[in-house]
This record gives C-alpha cells, structure tokens and sequence, in this order.
C-alpha cells in the first residue's frame, strides 16, 4: 500500500511544456493564461496534460482527413494553420475583452458598495448615485463623446440588493485579514461594551488591538447581538463561540478593557473572571475614561447647584415649543455669541461641561428672558439666577469641568494605548495639586470664570471638592495594574534604574528572565544612538517597532505593553455609528448586514477589488 502511494503519479508536478513544432504537426495551440491546457486550432476542444502522445491521438482519431487535404509541411497546410490561428485568437480576444469589462464593471460596483458604506448610506442610494453619475457624464458630454462611458455605468451593477452582497464580500474580506493578523500576533487586547441598538437589539460591540508585524491596529473584531438576557454567562458564551469558530486562542489575550458594568466585572461572575478561567495570566482594566467621568460625581451643595441649572434649562428649552422658539428669538435679537442652551445628558462624557459653558455665557440673556416672563417657575428661576452664591457655584462648576473636559478629549480617540493614557492621567493629578493651590491662594489663573462671572468668591465648598477629586484621582489610578516603573520605562528607557524595581515589577506581568532585563536595559542606556532613535522617532510605537534585536527582552515587553488599550473608546466611537447605519428609516437592518457595514465603516484597511474580482468572489449579476 505504501509502495503504491508512492509510485501514484502526479500530473500537476510533472511540468509538462508544450513543444512550438505541435502547432504546425497536429493543429495545438498553448494559450497564454494561467493554468491553460492546449487547444484544438480545429475543434477548440482541450487535452488535460501538454504530451506529444495525447495531441497526436487527438489529432489522428479526430480529424484524421485534415492530414489528407493538408499534407505535413506542404505551403497549403502552413496557410491554414495560420488561418486557424488568427481566428482563434480574434475569438479569444473578444472573449478576454468581454471578461476585462465585465471584471471593470464588478470592480466599479465593489467601490461604490465601499464608498456609500464608508458614508454609512442606505444599500438603496447605490441606484441613486448610479443615477447621478450618469446625468452629469451626460450634462458634461453632450456632443455624446462619452457614449462609451455612459454605456459602461449603466451596466455597472448598483441595485440595492446587489450593494448589499457586494458590501457583505467586502467586509469577508476586511475580518478575514483582522483574523488572520490576530492569529499571528503574539498577544492582543480587547475593549468590550454593550449597548441597544434602535430596535432595542442589545449589540456586544469587540474591538481588538494587535501589532501586525509593522504597526499597532485597533479593528472591529465582532459585533454579537445578545438577543435575550445580557449577564456574564451569555456574554462569555458569545465570546467563547466567536473565538472558537474562527480558531483565535483565548490565552493570548493579556487585557480585556470594559465599560464597568457588574456583568463585565464581577468579582465571581462577571466576564473577565470567566476569561480568567480560560486565560488565568489575563489582565482586567475598568475604562480610563469612564473612571475619570465617575472621580467628578457631584454631591451635596454643588449637585444641587447643578440640578437647578438643569432645571432652568429644561424649563427654557423643554416647557414648550414656543416658549424655546421666543427664546431663540429673544437671544439672535441681543446678538449674543451664541443662538440656544445645551441640554444636558449623563451618557454623554463632555454633556456637562459644554451644557455650563453655554449657561454661564448667555446667563444675562436667561435672566431676562425669566423676567418677561409670567410664570410661577419663571419666577423661582429667576430668584435662583439672582443668587450670588449660586452664580459663584455655577462658575466654579463651568472652570473645573472645563479642565475635566480638556482632559477627558485627551483621553479619547484612536490608536491610544494605555501607556498614554496613564501618562494624561498623571499630568492632570499634577494639575489638580496645582488647582487646588491656586484657589487657596486666591489667585484664581485656572479658575477664569470663577474670577469674572464668580467675582472671585472662594468657598469653602469648593476647596473639599477640589480634595475630594485628588483623593478620587489617587484612589482609583494610584494602584494601577501596570507599576509606574514599567509605564516609564516604555515611555522612556533612559529614565529608568537598572537596578531598582522595575525588573521585579516586569517579570510580574510577563514571564521574561530578569536578568536579561538589567543588562538589556543599561546597554541601551549606553547608546548613544538609541538615545537619538527615541528624539527622532515618529511615535513611541515607532521607536520600538523599530528597536533592534540587540534588545530583544527589552522589546517584547514594551510591545506586550504597547499592545494594550486603556479604554473603551473604540466601542463608544462604533455605536455612534451603529445608530447611524440602523437608524429608524433602516430598522428592518439585519443583524448581519450591521455588523458588514459597522466594520467597512470602521475599518482603517483597504479591500483588494481586483483581487476579489479575479478569485470570482463576485458574480456579475444585476
């Protein structure tokens, strides 16, 4: 049996090639494509494998008259090989130009499926953008010289059902090249949250953050409705058979990042303890940002201050249609810098900051506004907006949430990863020992409004809050999962002792050998080149992307922390817009057709069109 196996002969190994003198001997022809097989000048017909035997037996039992009327090397068979020839390749020409434009075509229809969902556009204005594109093509040509342009979008498939299948290839083909580099990453993180979409759908939005062998990427990984209960259990589940299905390992994961809820961090039962189960050296982190908003809760004085400024502003905006139209009306005639207040809401992070800023700016047009009018409320508003206690809070509220706010966009955005974060972190605990001197002194530079609006009143309110936001600050980020040290070290290698903790801190996360670590660490003190890598380096990912392997312990644990994300960012920028693809208008949305067009939307990736079009991944249909 095993002699057998080894004597079975392979056709596709034995490279046959085709001898040019076959043409003229038995009317073969080898066609230029990949992969051809030879070709019958007189019957079209192919024979699977390039040797002399089978065309000679094709030929021979075939057409064995044609050797009778053309005689072997007579000027009459040479003419009509020729002839043959020249008709087979007008043939195969219209064949591959046909091809060609309906490939040109397929690959037109891909990118408009791209561009409109890129947009977060209904898959049914891909009709109306075929539309356009042909009356401006005929506006700009009316001499008709783009007829032949015109006639090629008019063919271009755009139909709505067609964009959806088009996207649905394209958005394969993007988590196909996430899975992929996530599988070859050494380790990941993941950022999770929950949230409903505007069918009420709760949608378990996965983001993961990997280095791909030239550079750091944050992709959509998944997006699992959760169509019933959403507790760990069922979450974990989701996950579990998401990761199992496409053969990701969950023992690679080094930090799972959640929004806080009881279900994602529950000592015994939440989600990252069932990791832990699976992925016992996985670290747990409660969102950066959403600690920062939770350090600032108000209570007693000051969050009574700021129901009544809601209360006031509901009152303007929310009593009436007509009532907030005079009010409109009433501010553009007094020309002040700006048209209407803000309302505030708590799931937004900046809501507060920018709702008080725009009080405290159209405050004189509040206040007469409350004194036309006539009502009980008006009247209890207004007594509130006269109080000079009151005043002095509200401004003293509008500077601090200011700072919060600066710091809270420092925090956000893509591409971040925990390391700088904690860096922003520590520079607004610095800040806040810095604010908290100021109003002691009573100097007030980082407290403008406070000295304008506030007329400078420090109370002794403001001073424990101040207090208590350092205390919250140092509570919640002083004992952070990662020292310090190690967070240093990244940002900055130079800075750090060879000697001192940071080695023990390191090998605590990850299991590298320590002395490794101290020898690696005063070499690269040592030069002087690197010094100048990291002054002239892009980015911090930069410098260690590109750190020679002189240094390989040192890099693998700058890259191990480099990969993590410090927040849920990503998950909160795709809800956004989640409910701007399945708005009200698109509720029938599947939850398939959302999840292709969130992750198109999100993607920082390019398909291959032409790719796609060339493995046949698209049919050519309307």
């Amino acid at each position: 049996m095993a002699l057998s196996k080894t004597m079975k002969r392979k056709v596709d190994v034995e490279n046959w090639s085709f001898n040019d003198d076959w043409t003229e001997k038995y009317a073969f022809i080898m066609p230029t494509f990949r992969n051809a097989s030879p070709v019958c000048l007189i019957c079209s017909e192919t024979v699977a494998v390039a040797k002399e035997y089978n065309l000679r037996r094709h030929h021979n039992t075939k057409h064995s008259n044609f050797k009778v009327s053309y005689p072997e090397q007579s000027e009459a068979r040479q003419r009509k090989i020729a002839t043959l020839k020249s008709a087979y390749s007008r043939a195969s020409g219209i064949i591959t130009r046909t091809l060609t434009d309906q490939e040109r075509v397929t690959c037109a229809s891909l990118q408009a499926a791209w561009v409109l969902c890129r947009h977060n556009r209904p898959f049914t204005e891909s009709e109306v953008l075929k539309e356009c594109m042909i009356t401006v093509l005929e506006e700009l040509a009316p001499d008709k010289s783009m007829d032949r342009i015109i006639a090629s979008v008019k063919q271009v498939p755009l139909s709505a059902s067609t964009n959806a299948r088009r996207v649905h290839v394209l958005a394969e083909q993007v988590q196909k090249a996430v899975i992929d580099g996530v599988k070859e990453a050494k380790y990941f993180s993941l950022a999770i949250d929950e949230s409903t979409d505007n069918t009420d759908i709760s949608q378990l939005c996965v983001f993961v953050r990997y280095f791909d062998g030239k550079d750091f990427r944050e992709e959509l990984l998944a997006l699992l409705p959760l169509e019933d209960n959403t507790t760990a259990d069922i979450i974990f589940g989701k996950l579990e058979d998401f990761f199992k299905s496409h053969g990701l390992p969950l023992d690679k994961i080094n930090l799972t990042v959640t929004d806080g809820a009881p279900a994602m961090i529950g000592k015994n039962k939440g989600l990252v303890s069932r990791i832990r189960t699976v992925a016992p050296k996985t670290n747990a982190l409660h969102c950066i940002i959403h600690q920062s908003v939770l350090c600032a809760k108000l209570s007693g004085e000051l969050k009574e201050v700021m129901e009544k400024t809601m209360k006031i502003i509901n009152h303007i905006r929310e009593t009436s249609s007509t009532q907030h139209r005079l009010f409109r009306k009433f501010v553009l005639e007094s020309q002040a810098s700006h048209d209407d207040l803000l309302l505030h809401n708590d799931v937004r992070w900046l809501s507060k900051g920018k709702a008080l800023e725009r009080f405290v700016e159209l405050r004189a047009q509040v206040v007469d506004f409350l004194k036309q009018s006539k009502s009980k409320a008006a009247a209890d508003h207004l007594r509130v907006m006269q109080d000079t206690l009151y005043v002095c809070n509200v401004a003293f509220l509008t500077d601090i949430f200011s700072h919060l706010n600066t710091l809270n966009l420092q925090l956000q955005g893509k591409g971040k990863s925990v390391v700088d974060l904690v860096e922003k972190l520590d520079a607004f605990g610095n800040k806040l020992n810095l604010f908290h001197a100021d109003l002691l002194s009573g100097r007030l530079l980082h407290f403008n409004t406070l000295k304008t609006v506030g007329e400078g009143n420090v109370t002794d309110k403001m001073k424990t809050f101040i207090t208590q936001l350092k205390d919250n600050f140092s509570a919640r980020f002083d004992d952070f999962f990662i020292s310090r040290d190690v967070i240093g070290f990244v940002r900055d290698p130079f800075t750090i002792s060879p000697s001192g903790e940071f080695s023990t801190n390191a090998v605590k996360m990850l299991p590298l050998d320590e002395a490794a670590i101290q020898s690696q660490l005063a070499e690269i003190q040592a030069a002087g080149d690197m010094k100048a890598a990291l002054r002239g380096a892009e980015s911090l990912s930069a410098f260690w992307v590109s750190c020679p392997e002189t240094y390989d312990t040192l890099k693998t644990l700058a890259m191990y922390v480099l990969t993590m994300f410090g927040s849920t960012y990503t998950c909160e920028a795709a809800f956004s817009k989640m409910n701007s693809i399945k708005t009200h208008e698109r509720n029938r949305l599947s939850t398939e057709s959302l999840e292709d067009c969130l992750r198109i939307s999100l993607t920082a990736a390019k398909p291959d069109v032409k790719k796609l079009v060339s493995e046949g991944k698209c049919n050519f249909s309307h």
